[in-house]
This record gives structure tokens, C-alpha cells and sequence, in this order.
């Protein structure tokens, strides 16, 4: 069995994210999804990853998972063996996006947790692929799962984050920055900028992708992944 993968899901997601990679890929590698619910800051919930994995892994983050990847290789660079960031954002929350959290975070303590996933979110992640409704429908299951205690946390998470640049640059391990090439929350402007950061990185676009391209083109994903993890 090869070094240990980590793979931190996106907000409001679970190990459902990557269900065509741990299929393709557990056979090889010992996958493990741990736990983003728990804490309301992207430092908290980098530590709580680093006490439940093993002391060294390869770590792969998708968009909020792809925050905390940063963080981890901020608090502990010497665990990760290599790093790959999926449909991300190394800058601090700006002021326009920090204006909707509180009304997100209000309405679902309220109650409408779903009405905001379908209405507020869900709109903005996925590529018009073949299998756009079953993706959204999976996302909107995650969601409803995880509860209005995650999204609360989460939100709060991701609204205080620092920015990352500076530990970008200081990244030494074998590197690959992905990107949906019809994000529209994270998009590819976004991961040149974090392909420059890091020194040798390698940046990858699927086409036919949007925000989720695990789900959207897995076998895309599963290749690049795959050859990341061979990569000497």
C-alpha cells in the first residue's frame, strides 16, 4: 500500500464528493475523509485534521477542503508528502462575499438550510453536463445531512480565513492545482495564480467541469489524481 490519502471535502460536502475517486483509487491507496463539521475556523478544523491522520499523507482539498489543505501546510508542512487543490481560493473572504454570510447564517438557523442550497448555492457549482440534476440532487443530499451546525460553522469558517499566498510560495512538495474549466466560483484566474505560487507546481483544467469536477468528470479527475500520486 502507497502513502496515505486525505481527501477534505468542499462546504457542506462529505466523502460523497469524491466517491468515484475513492472507488477508483482505494484499492492502492488507504483513502481517508476526515470530519469538517466540528470547528468554526479553517485553523481549527486544519488541526483536527492533523490529529486524526497519520503522520505522514498525501493531502488533496477541494474548495473549502482545499482551504484547509493551505492551512495544514501552513501548521505542518513536514506531515505532507505531496499537494494537490481542487477549485480553490488561497486570498481572504472579500467584503462582498462576507456581507452574505450573516442573512446565510440566519436564514438556515431559521429553518431554510435547503432553500439557500437550492436557491443561493447549488446554482453556482456545476458545468451544463449530462449529469448536472443527479450531481445537484447528491449535493443537496450532503447538505441536508450535515445540518444547519455545519453550515453555521463553516460559513463562519470561511468568512475569517487568512490569506495564503505566503504559504503557497513556501510549498516544496510535488504540487498539481485543478480547476473546473467553467468554474465560476474559484475560477481559472484564481489557480494560475496559485500555479505561480508554488514552485514546479503542475495546473490542470477538466473541461466539462464546473466547481465539482470529482462528480462532474471523474474519470478526468481519477487520471490526474492518479498520476499526481505516481508522480517521484
Amino acid at each position: 500500500m502507497q502513502t496515505p490519502l486525505v481527501l477534505l471535502p468542499g462546504m457542506m460536502c462529505d466523502a460523497r464528493l469524491f466517491a468515484p475517486q475513492i472507488d477508483a483509487l482505494s484499492s492502492s491507496w488507504a483513502i481517508s475523509i476526515p470530519d469538517m463539521t466540528q470547528h468554526d475556523s479553517i485553523a481549527g478544523l486544519a488541526r483536527s485534521v492533523l490529529a486524526e491522520t497519520p503522520p505522514h499523507f498525501a493531502l488533496a482539498g477541494l474548495s473549502m477542503g482545499g482551504i484547509v489543505a493551505m492551512e495544514i501546510m501552513r501548521q505542518a508542512p513536514e506531515r505532507v508528502t505531496r499537494l494537490a487543490l481542487f477549485d480553490t481560493n488561497p486570498l481572504a473572504e472579500t467584503d462582498v462575499m462576507k456581507a452574505r454570510r450573516a442573512p446565510q447564517i440566519a436564514k438556515a438557523r431559521a429553518g431554510a438550510l435547503s432553500e439557500i442550497m437550492k436557491h443561493e448555492m447549488k446554482p453556482n457549482y456545476l458545468s451544463d453536463g449530462p449529469h448536472r440534476s443527479q450531481i445537484l440532487d447528491v449535493c443537496m443530499d450532503m447538505a441536508i445531512d450535515l445540518g444547519v451546525d455545519a453550515f453555521v460553522n463553516q460559513s463562519v469558517a470561511l468568512r475569517d480565513r487568512q490569506d495564503q499566498q505566503e504559504t503557497l510560495k513556501k510549498v516544496t512538495v510535488p504540487t498539481m492545482v485543478v480547476c473546473g474549466e467553467d468554474d465560476v466560483l474559484c475560477p481559472i484566474a484564481r489557480h494560475q495564480l496559485m500555479h505561480d505560487l508554488v514552485v514546479s507546481s503542475t495546473f490542470e483544467i477538466i473541461g466539462g467541469a464546473g466547481h465539482l469536477p470529482t462528480l462532474e468528470q471523474a474519470d478526468k479527475v481519477n487520471v490526474v489524481l492518479r498520476r499526481w500520486l505516481e508522480e517521484t
